[in-house]
């Protein structure tokens, strides 16, 4: 029985993983790619109401009152920052922090590849994603196809035009779901129950509903209604990566912060400092660009077979 000092991966799998950011690594020097480093300590902490940072305090020598600080769920902010002020396209591989996540595809501390293409839309992106996770994976290219598509697809439901009350029934039916959600909770179910765990090819599903935009843009184009020009990408029923066509809007960034900070009071949740640095340099201007988080840990599950994450990172949370 293996004793928890060892670590929790083979060294085999950790030499593997090791080849495959020396892979990732030369694909954006291929390219001509900035690699940067950015804090993961932050004043500021992430938007979205799902996800839990972690929080921890600095005191400086003398000083009575700790500065409360957040480590980072990933990397976008400041790396956006770095956009403004004209870096160019750049890249990012670092450990990232979320509160409350463990389990088969999940450790609180995980690596995430995070890039930006200045220039690019999502569709371009979209390309580059798969190019990097097919040349690592050998794998087949990926399938692409609408959010709404794939609820027609797998659940007969045409969510553009179907009632919030229909979406609820559905949930219910089909999840065992017997709380109250709004319709984007309802949705997420239904797409994480019944949906992700078939997209067992490569998928790239994109033209997510506008309410879901995040920090996307809202385009036409991608469906029959407007649609966040967003897209995320399954492999054996696993989100590997999730990309945006960048919002550069600082106003509405600033109103999706405050919509943000309206839903963790509707869910009883404190609110969170934040980040104005961001708003203050989409302000001064950031390029068109589009980026993508991709979980480097499931990308290494992939190419080793490997079914749960701590058989690829070291020490996982249990051993760390």
């Amino acid at each position: 029985m293996m004793q928890d000092w060892q670590p929790s991966a083979s060294i085999n799998a950790l030499r593997a993983r090791a080849g495959i950011i020396g892979q990732v690594r030369q694909f954006f020097a291929e390219r001509n790619v900035l690699e940067v480093e950015t804090p993961c300590l932050s004043a500021a902490a992430v938007s979205d109401p799902q996800l839990h940072p972690f929080a921890t305090d600095y005191i400086a020598d003398g000083d009575q009152a700790a500065q409360r600080l957040y480590l980072h769920t990933s990397p976008e902010y400041p790396m956006k920052r770095l956009l403004a002020a004209g870096s160019g396209c750049i890249w990012q591989l670092c450990k990232v922090f979320r509160n409350g996540e463990t389990g088969g595809r999940h450790n609180p501390e995980f690596s995430m590849l995070e890039w930006y293409r200045v220039g690019f839309d999502h569709h371009q992106l979209m390309d580059e994603v798969e190019a990097l996770v097919v040349g690592i994976l050998g794998c087949v290219a990926a399938r692409r196809v609408t959010y709404a598509s794939l609820f027609a697809e797998h659940l007969a439901l045409d969510i553009h035009q179907c009632s919030d009350a229909d979406l609820a029934q559905q949930g219910r039916n089909r999840c065992g779901f017997s709380g109250e959600m709004p319709r984007d909770g309802w949705l997420n179910l239904l797409f994480s129950h019944c949906i992700e765990p078939a997209l067992q090819a490569p998928t790239m599903v994109y033209a997510f509903p506008a309410s879901q935009a995040a920090l996307a843009q809202v385009v036409d184009g991608d469906d029959a209604v407007p649609s966040a020009a967003r897209f995320e990408l399954f492999v054996q029923g696993m989100e590997l990566a999730n990309g945006y066509f960048e919002l550069t809007d600082a106003e509405e960034q600033g109103r999706r912060f405050a919509a943000d900070q309206r839903e963790r009071e509707a869910m009883g949740k404190a609110a969170l400092p934040v980040d104005t640095r961001l708003v203050d340099a989409l302000n001064a201007g950031l390029p068109p660009c589009a980026g993508v988080a991709l979980g480097l840990d499931r990308l290494v599950m992939l190419a080793l077979g490997a079914p749960r994450i701590e058989q690829v990172i070291a020490f996982n949370f249990a051993r760390a």
